[in-house]
């Protein structure tokens, strides 16, 4: 049986539809299924449409947090909800197209126990946009040591996978990151990223730049190597800077430069400020790890039961 988990915050309107086209799509090609939304502490009446789809098809299942506790969060408690031998990630909003998905089952059927949706096109988005994940995926490429500058969440993968990651204790996950860094047997499908048919993006400039810190803080160390970078520039400066002042201390020349002074103060003043941020920020972190708190609380439930797993 295919597991389907689709995150859901906010996405009223996506629901239905959602699990009409997936639901015609696997029932189609013979694939045996379940859905399951799971509504992250969503505002509006997301929760509810849910529900509704779970009364009008007996594989839909629901799953409700508490509060918001981010998309990862429900992408892992989907995961540890689904009973089947394999199981799908997708977004609500079918910018990943269900159309996919019986490609990524028979490439599962060969053997392949992760089966990566990579984008063809990222669809439309701002020239700052494009350019901010184009870092953000160099430096996380860096970190996994494989090229994610095309990696989602779209993804299909073997029981084993699964149950790997959900044995990872770490609070702070990134999901797309960590099912190319566990291995296993992996392919690859590329699919277009589809316009939204209902509703717009609740994703800020803002919402994205802490997710973008957060993913990097949780699973690089880049910033702290950043940091020891930038101390042994200024080192390299300060040498420089003391060797002339000593040259020209010996030729007896006046100790003038006030203003390069107050300069180098205030740049050295910046980068540790900066540096102590980053610092406290990774000291942050493991705050929330020792704390070991759950990842998400889950308030209520509603569908049919498939499977062992409630």
């Amino acid at each position: 049986m295919l597991s389907v988990v689709v995150p859901a915050y906010n996405e009223a309107g996506a629901v239905l539809p959602a699990a009409r086209s997936i639901g015609e799509i696997l029932r189609g090609e013979g694939i045996p299924y379940e859905l399951i939304f799971v509504d992250d502490g969503s505002s509006d009446a997301t929760w509810e449409e849910i529900a509704l789809a779970a009364e009008q098809d007996s594989a839909v299942r629901g799953v409700g947090f508490s509060r918001n506790f981010g998309k990862e969060a429900a992408i892992f408690a989907g995961l540890e909800a689904a009973a089947g031998d394999c199981c799908a990630v997708m977004d609500c909003d079918l910018q990943h197209p269900p159309e996919k998905l019986p490609e990524m089952y028979a490439l599962w059927r060969q053997g392949f126990e992760v089966i990566h949706g990579v984008k063809a096109d990222r669809g439309r988005e701002s020239g700052f946009h494009g350019f901010a994940a184009k870092s953000f995926y160099k430096i996380m490429s860096r970190a996994v040591g494989i090229d994610m500058s095309r990696a989602s969440d779209f993804k299909l993968m073997d029981r084993r996978v699964v149950d790997t990651l959900l044995a990872l204790s770490e609070h702070k996950t990134f999901f797309r990151a960590l099912a190319a860094w566990v291995g296993f047997r992996t392919a690859e499908v590329e699919f277009c990223v589809e316009e939204r048919t209902v509703g717009g993006t609740h994703w800020s400039g803002a919402s994205l730049f802490r997710y973008a810190v957060s993913n990097i803080a949780s699973y690089s160390s880049a910033p702290m190597q950043a940091v020891t970078v930038l101390g042994v520039l200024m080192l390299l400066v300060s040498l420089v800077l003391g060797a002339q002042t000593l040259f020209n201390w010996a030729r007896g020349g006046a100790a003038d430069g006030f203003t390069t002074v107050i300069i180098l103060m205030l740049l050295i003043g910046s980068i540790l400020m900066i540096s102590l941020g980053i610092i406290g920020y990774y000291i942050a972190q493991i705050f929330v790890e020792v704390k070991a708190r759950p990842r998400y609380l889950v308030a209520r439930c509603c569908g049919g039961k498939k499977g062992e797993k409630p």
